[in-house]
């Protein structure tokens, strides 16, 4: 079976990052001994830029297969965490290079133990913050997985506020509209009892009027039975 080549990669790149840490080792020794390290400095700068480019290649490699589901999402997170190693491994010797002149604490461990099957033994040289000591990788790693879990619980504690106010937004919103409705509805049957009551108005006055008439028309007939009855009642 041949071998995965990113697995492949992956080894070029820690036998590179294990040179540059016993590069690293002897730069302090000629320190130590008065020397000049300027040759070895140059090539301390090649082989830092080469990890970093490997580096590179593993990540965009490993994005490719998850992507394509080249590799299961458990291999695919297996291989970041060893890529995750390898970047904390490089800002060490990053640090540990740029501290010319200023002796670190040479630290002999194992570098990427059981990463890719195979247990190696690395002196790594750096100095290690005060706030990381006595912690080891595996633990500092968990140190920082747990405050993104802490954060990322923050995050839905406040995701679900912000969605319990959109709720309550939307129902205040509906309790509005149908208040508006209701309000359109009275509004409807005011103008709709206005408009009767305006015509029942209407007819009183023709009603009122059309009386009037007819008493003056019985008053009138009235007085003409009167003068008739009058002018024909004898007077002797």
């Amino acid at each position: 079976m041949a071998p995965d080549p990113w697995l492949a990669t992956y080894d070029d790149t820690y036998q590179l990052a294990q040179e540059i840490a016993e590069k690293l080792h002897e730069r302090n020794q000629y320190l130590r001994n008065g020397e000049n390290p300027v040759k070895i400095n140059v090539t301390l700068r090649t082989l830092m830029q080469n990890l970093n480019g490997k580096i590179g290649q593993l990540k965009e490699s490993l994005l490719r297969s998850v992507f394509t589901r080249q590799i299961t999402q458990l291999e695919g997170d297996r291989r970041q965490n060893l890529v995750d190693e390898l970047l904390t491994k490089e800002q060490q010797l990053q640090m540990s290079f740029k501290r010319e002149g200023v002796e670190p604490d040479v630290v002999r461990s194992s570098l990427m133990a059981g990463g890719a099957g195979n247990s190696r033994s690395n002196p790594w040289v750096l100095e290690e913050p005060e706030e990381t000591q006595g912690f080891t990788f595996r633990e500092i790693k968990q140190q920082q997985q747990q405050i993104i879990r802490e954060q990322d619980a923050g995050l839905d504690a406040l995701s679900s506020i912000l969605a319990r106010q959109k709720q309550m937004g939307q129902d205040i919103g509906n309790e509005l509209d149908e208040q508006n409705e209701i309000i359109d509805d009275l509004t409807t049957l005011v103008d709709t009892t206005d408009s009767k009551i305006r015509n029942q108005t209407r007819h009183i006055k023709l009603v009122d009027k059309k009386s009037t008439s007819c008493a003056m028309m019985v008053v009138i007939v009235l007085l003409l039975i009167a003068i008739v009855v009058v002018a024909v009642w004898p007077t002797h």
